[in-house]
C-alpha cells in the first residue's frame, strides 16, 4: 500500500476537521477560495499546454468565494444564476478587448475551469450555510472520500476488470467496492447523528444518498483523469505527496457536491 498516500491522508484529514468543525462561516469561505485559487493554479498550468487561459478573471472567481457569507440568503441564488452570464460575457469581451488574440478556444478552457473548480465549488459553502450545514457537511466529504479510499483498497487487491481506459487502474469491483464503502460510513456516521446529535435522518434515505454521490463522485474522478490524459500529465502537481495536486484531492468532492445540495434538501 502507498505509504505516502496514507500519511498525507492521516495529516491532513485534521486540517479538515479543524476547519469545519471549529471554524465559522468565515473561516470555511475563506478556506475554500484558498483551495480553489490552489486548484484554479493547476487546472491553469495543465491547460495552459493546449491553450491560453484567460487566467486574471478564474482567479479572481476563486477569491469571490471568500465572500459568500456576506451575500443575503435570499439573493444568493439570483447571485449565482447571474454569475454564470456575467462571467461569458467578460469573456467575450476579453476577446474584442485583445483584437482577436485571445480565441475562442482560450475562453472555453477558461469558462470550463471556472465552471470546474469554483461554481461547484461554492456548493460545498452552499451546503455548511444550510440548516444543520455543520452535520451534512461530512455527508459529502465521506462520499467522496470513503469512496476513495474503499475503491482503492478493493481495487488494489480484487480488483480484476478495468473500467476504461480514461483511467486505467481502476477497476469495476473498485468502483463497486467504493460504493458500498461510502453506504456503509454514512451509515455509522448517521447513527452518530441520531443518536448523539438529536437527528432524525432517515437510513433508507440516506443509502441511496450515499449511492447517487458515490457514484457522481467516481465521474468526477475520471472527468479529472480525462482532462490529465488530454494534456498529458500524470497529476496536476505535487503538491500532496501520494495523491498529486489539490485538484486531484477534491475532484470527486467538488463534481458531487451540487447533487448534495440538492439532495440534502430532502432532509
Amino acid at each position: 500500500m502507498d505509504v505516502k498516500r496514507i500519511t498525507s491522508s492521516i495529516l491532513g484529514f485534521p486540517l479538515v476537521v479543524i476547519v469545519f468543525l471549529i471554524g465559522n462561516k468565515i473561516v470555511v469561505d475563506i478556506a475554500l477560495a484558498i483551495i480553489a485559487f490552489i486548484s484554479m493554479n493547476e487546472y491553469f498550468n495543465a491547460v495552459s499546454k493546449v491553450s491560453k487561459p484567460v487566467k486574471w478573471i478564474g482567479y479572481l472567481s476563486c477569491i469571490s468565494l471568500s465572500i459568500i457569507h456576506i451575500i443575503p440568503q435570499e439573493y444568493l441564488s439570483i447571485v449565482g444564476t447571474l454569475s454564470i452570464p456575467t462571467i461569458l460575457i467578460i469573456l467575450f469581451a476579453q476577446i474584442i478587448a485583445t483584437d482577436m488574440k485571445t480565441s475562442f478556444k482560450d475562453i472555453a478552457y477558461t469558462f470550463i475551469g471556472i465552471f470546474y473548480v469554483v461554481f461547484f465549488m461554492m456548493f460545498i459553502s452552499l451546503i455548511y450555510g444550510m440548516e444543520n450545514g455543520n452535520i451534512l457537511i461530512w455527508y459529502a466529504i465521506i462520499a467522496a472520500w470513503g469512496t476513495d479510499i474503499f475503491a482503492y483498497i478493493v481495487g488494489k487487491y480484487l480488483g480484476k476488470h478495468k473500467f476504461s481506459k480514461v483511467s486505467p487502474k481502476k477497476s469495476i469491483e473498485g468502483c463497486i467496492g467504493g460504493v458500498l464503502g461510502a453506504i456503509l460510513i454514512m451509515m455509522g456516521y448517521t447513527y452518530i447523528a441520531n443518536t448523539y446529535w438529536d437527528m432524525n435522518y432517515s437510513y433508507l434515505l440516506i443509502s441511496g444518498i450515499a449511492i447517487v454521490l458515490s457514484f457522481v463522485g467516481q465521474i468526477g474522478d475520471f472527468a479529472a483523469s480525462s482532462i490529465k490524459r488530454f494534456v498529458d500529465i500524470k497529476d496536476y502537481s505535487n503538491l500532496i505527496p501520494g495523491h498529486g495536486g489539490m485538484l486531484d484531492r477534491i475532484d470527486s468532492l467538488i463534481f458531487l457536491a451540487p447533487f448534495a445540495y440538492a439532495l440534502f434538501t430532502l432532509l
